[in-house]
């Protein structure tokens, strides 16, 4: 393999990324290239790291280094509000919200949203997980944290017939955030707000 060929191949991954173009990604290269081999070794390192040591969380299914994730473990030692659970799409939900220092709860994560276009039904979600947490855990309160946008409002509403009838308090993020966003991208400041002015579904 040639270098420009080896070049062309690490564009061309780089490109598979999400949000990287051709542009992104010519300037990410050129960067390496112009680097010490060991900063390049170093990153080499740590994407395989990553990948070789972070599973899902055992309880909650956030990323975990261990059987459970650090949010979990402060959860069963005391340090955070085991009644209260913050239901979210993934993992980068909780990073958001964690930003805004509103919520001391545990979190459960979906691993997507209802879509039936996208083919993703309740089945492929950890529902039957969620539920199974609220009778073990004795769950007084579920905050329904989808993103405000078809999909995580299907799911919320979903969620919400499911969860009422166990006599368990169901709230959503109070309005404020941009319909059809996504909460990674929501500021600390609206987030944090939602959050404080949840509703009662």
């Amino acid at each position: 393999m040639t270098q420009a060929s080896s070049i062309q191949r690490l564009l061309n991954e780089f490109e598979r990324l999400p949000g990287i173009g051709p542009k992104s990604a010519q300037r990410i290269v050129y960067w390496l290239l112009n680097r010490d081999p060991s900063q390049v070794k170093n990153l080499a390192e740590a994407i395989i790291d990553v990948k070789d040591t972070v599973r899902f969380c055992n309880r909650c299914f956030n990323y975990a280094e261990g059987e459970l994730c650090k949010i979990c473990a402060d959860t069963q030692i005391g340090k955070r509000d085991a009644a209260l659970i913050c239901v979210v799409s993934e993992p980068r939900d909780i990073t958001a919200i964690e930003r805004t220092g509103e919520f001391n709860g545990s979190y459960h994560v979906l691993g997507g949203a209802i879509s039936p276009m996208d083919g993703i039904g309740p089945d492929d979600l950890t529902i039957k997980e969620l539920l199974h947490r609220l009778d073990a855990e004795k769950t007084a309160e579920v905050l329904l944290a989808t993103n405000p946008n078809v999909e995580g409002e299907t799911t919320a509403i979903y969620l919400s017939r499911l969860i009422k009838p166990l006599e368990v308090k169901v709230t959503r993020l109070a309005s404020g955030l941009p319909v059809g966003g996504d909460l990674e991208f929501a500021d600390e400041i609206s987030l944090g707000r939602a959050i404080e002015s949840r509703y009662e579904l």
